[in-house]
């Protein structure tokens, strides 16, 4: 599947997001679902009723984050009460995820007699509704991991201060890979030389070109005081001015970033608003991929500093 690990251990763990995926409930519309006291995680449970299908439960047995789940499944038929276990395994393959899915249980006397006159055996009626509860699992994780929201929030002050920062100038496309990597620089040598980090990190983007595709921007830290650093370091001090700010949030994938700036920027041309061409814009990253696998999960906030506003005076 091509999603983190991470995130389809949580949305298998999580009972109540069965209904959206598990194949068994799309072949009626009668079936009943009540959840335990527990709905993820071990002890979590659920049942179901259905004149179709008729009535059984599951049970979390063992939870082992985010790498396997083992689970208890009863159906009630018939023949009496039907237990089975069914596994679930998680194995990261570069970007994408291994999942599988199985159940192992053993048939009575009479589930066997009964399946002599069905044209197929239990494990060939399952393994297609398996496939089709993965397909679509990975169907949505997919629309759960694309949603994005994109909020104006408004004019604010930016209290700026001091900061740690190293520069450097890619091609537009690359910016989100390498920022990642430019601000583990930046924490590392703060962590080293008992710096303290104020805030979360950020990104100020000193000139961007979209003709050419190219950008040049350094990724920081907040930090209380200036700090000297020596002639060969690569990380310097910086210091950014309180400033009026236009500010926006995004929560979502970084791939969604643009359309956050270009409404930020048709927000000032719509309210009569400008930015300030001297100064540099830049993104904090309250929440990222280093404390959510779920890029649905991230938040950003943008900001855009504004012209000074000078006030009419009476002569």
């Amino acid at each position: 599947m091509e999603a983190p690990q991470e995130v389809i251990f949580n949305e298998v763990n999580d009972f109540t997001t069965w209904k959206n995926w598990e194949p068994w409930s799309q072949k009626t519309d009668d079936m009943i679902v009540e959840y335990g006291e527990k709905t993820s995680g071990e002890g979590a449970s659920y049942s179901w009723q259905s004149d179709e299908l008729g009535e059984g439960n599951m049970t979390t047995t063992k939870a082992n984050p985010h790498n396997s789940l083992e689970q208890e499944i009863t159906f009630v038929t018939p023949f009496g009460e039907s237990t089975s276990e069914v596994y679930w395994e998680f194995e990261p393959q570069g970007d994408s995820t291994l999942v599988t899915w199985g159940m192992i249980g053993e048939q009575s006397f009479m589930e066997k007699a009964a399946f002599i006159f069905q044209d197929e055996s239990l494990a060939e009626m399952m393994q297609p509704m398996f496939a089709t509860g993965l397909d679509n699992l990975q169907e949505e994780i997919t629309v759960k991991m694309n949603s994005y929201s994109i909020n104006i929030d408004g004019i604010t002050n930016h209290g700026g201060g001091y900061y740690m920062y190293i520069t450097t100038a890619s091609k537009i496309s690359q910016i989100s890979e390498r920022m990642q990597k430019m601000i583990s620089e930046v924490g590392n040598f703060m962590s080293t030389n008992n710096i303290e980090k104020v805030g979360k990190p950020f990104v100020l983007y000193n000139e961007w070109n979209e003709s050419q595709g190219s950008a040049i921007y350094s990724a920081a830290y907040f930090t209380p005081s200036e700090v000297i650093t020596t002639a060969e370091s690569s990380v310097l001090n910086g210091f950014m001015p309180n400033q009026r700010t236009l500010k926006t949030t995004l929560k979502g994938d970084y791939e969604n970033l643009k359309e956050a700036w270009d409404s930020s920027y048709s927000y000032l041309e719509k309210n009569g608003l400008r930015a300030d061409e001297n100064a540099k814009v830049f993104e904090v990253y309250l929440t990222g991929p280093n404390d959510n696998a779920n890029p649905a999960e991230w938040i950003t906030n943008i900001y855009i500093p504004l012209e000074q506003v000078i006030a009419d005076s009476d002569d």
